[in-house]
């Protein structure tokens, strides 16, 4: 999966070996972050959430409500995250939905743990997505959503009062014609930085292109 959120960086998700490659197009650098890192991360982040009282998962849950969006039926189900608060239309009829939804499954879900996004997993919607509106608190800013392709982002700004951002992404449209290699391959020319490594030692991650 890659992911192109603005001109200056785009992260490419290896479905199968879990790693997860950030390329800086500014600076043409490449962060990677070995799958090992990443479970390193999650693992940490449990035993955190471990030790709060009621630190029980959210699941989405169906509203009732129906709409009509970008001309297809959807149903509307909540997510309610320890600090934000999500809104989801399912479409259930969208074309080849089902393939297309299985395609954002394929992406490891201990990704998204590690990645602390605090979302639901794909395998968790019955449906495909086709509009999401999060609304994040102050303390959770930083926190980004989950983009998936061919998505329009629309950002409300921040209520000087209630201290919020509402983030509104809608697909518009899904190509599925083949991509190729390239499009997963970090440039020659991009450099990776020695990174130090936050669990005690510095390791050289080795110089290897994910898997299309």
């Amino acid at each position: 999966m890659r992911i192109d959120a603005s001109p200056k960086m785009t992260t490419i998700f290896d479905g199968k070996t879990g790693e997860v490659i950030n390329l800086m197009h500014d600076q043409k650098v490449v962060v990677r972050i070995s799958p090992e890192k990443l479970k390193a991360v999650s693992d940490m982040l449990e035993k955190f959430k471990s030790q709060k009282a009621g630190s029980e998962k959210p699941v989405l849950k169906p509203t009732g409500q129906k709409e009509i969006v970008n001309g297809y039926d959807t149903e509307q189900y909540t997510y309610d995250g320890p600090s934000f608060k999500a809104t989801y239309w399912v479409a259930p009829n969208y074309p080849d939905g089902a393939a297309i939804l299985a395609q954002l499954q394929s992406v490891k879900s201990e990704f998204w743990d590690a990645a602390n996004t605090k979302m639901p997993d794909f395998r968790d919607f019955p449906g495909l997505p086709i509009q999401t509106r999060i609304i994040l608190t102050k303390e959770d800013q930083q926190m980004q959503p989950s983009v998936t392709p061919a998505t329009k982002r629309t950002h409300r700004g921040e209520s000087s009062a209630g201290h919020v951002t509402e983030i509104t992404s809608t697909i518009t449209s899904v190509n599925q014609n083949p991509i190729g290699d390239s499009e997963f391959t970090v440039p020659a020319d991009f450099k990776e930085p020695k990174l130090p490594d936050i669990f005690g030692k510095e390791t050289a991650v080795p110089p290897v292109s994910p898997s299309p």
